[in-house]
């Protein structure tokens, strides 16, 4: 299973995005910040062959966006979660396959000081509610979760490399940091990449284009997987899909992968 953050799909689709997706062995990919409708998307995305592709764009042009990508078809897919505000900004999607729910999340960035960072606290405490409803319901049905996506927020020191110039800055916030451990202790998810590189710093997985932030490896680590304990437990390997280059990076975000043993799970 993969998560990235695409920075605009039809961009990253020049720049070597449906390559990727051809060698991908992932069975589920989620995608955020695709900025595109359907109906705007060339014929090479809108046909993804051996794909089911559900997706989930803004009502505001051009902006945020998530799809999910998934060699099964779904069961059940859903936008949204049941957010007035919310369900219509392209920033959440999920489908059912077999005993899991996989959902493409891109959380607002925020601003410090702006209506965007409202917006953002706003959005984090309806989907608080929503992650918890989420795990209560699958488990009801036998059913496993993961939340793949954009969370924009680094937890801990370890997932930034400039933590303490960043400690006023929207996606480093105390306040924003001590949600996400709820989601955690709270909502009782796992984060897994660090369920399995405990103790490491990143691995990061956006950077800046600014200067020369890639190639001094100077990110953030804000792409997720976040699943339910079952699940995660089942997680073998996870890792970033860092280029090589930064003439090869086709988005400022890389591909989160993490690999399953689902043997005894499902």
């Amino acid at each position: 299973m993969t998560t990235v953050n695409v920075n605009g799909i039809r961009a990253a689709a020049k720049k070597g995005f449906l390559e990727w997706l051809a060698a991908t062995e992932a069975d589920v990919v989620c995608l955020q910040e695709v900025r595109s409708e359907y109906a705007q998307l060339p014929a090479e995305l809108r046909e993804l062959a051996g794909w089911h592709a559900v997706w989930a764009p803004a009502a505001a042009k051009g902006r945020a966006g998530v799809a999910i990508l998934s060699r099964a078809q779904p069961s059940r897919t859903q936008i949204g979660f049941n957010s007035a505000e919310f369900d219509n900004s392209g920033r959440y999607a999920e489908i059912d396959l077999p005993g899991i729910t996989a959902a493409s999340l891109y959380l607002p960035s925020g601003e410090v000081g702006t209506e965007r960072q409202d917006e953002k606290e706003r959005f984090m405490a309806e989907f608080l509610v929503h992650l918890t409803q989420l795990r209560a319901s699958a488990a009801a049905q036998g059913r496993e979760v993961v939340v793949c996506g954009d969370w924009n927020i680094a937890h801990q020191e370890a997932d930034l490399k400039n933590w303490k110039a960043n400690q006023k800055s929207a996606g480093f916030l105390p306040e924003e940091r001590a949600w996400l451990t709820q989601v955690y202790d709270q909502a009782g998810y796992v984060d897994i990449v660090r369920h399995l590189h405990p103790g490491q710093a990143g691995p990061y997985s956006w950077w800046s284009y600014r200067g020369r932030a890639f190639d001094n490896d100077s990110g953030w680590r804000i792409d997720l997987q976040v699943a339910t304990p079952a699940l995660a437990a089942k997680a073998t390997t996870a890792y970033v899909e860092r280029a090589a280059t930064h003439a090869e990076r086709w988005s400022d975000h890389a591909p989160v992968t993490a690999v399953f043993d689902l043997g005894q799970l499902l």
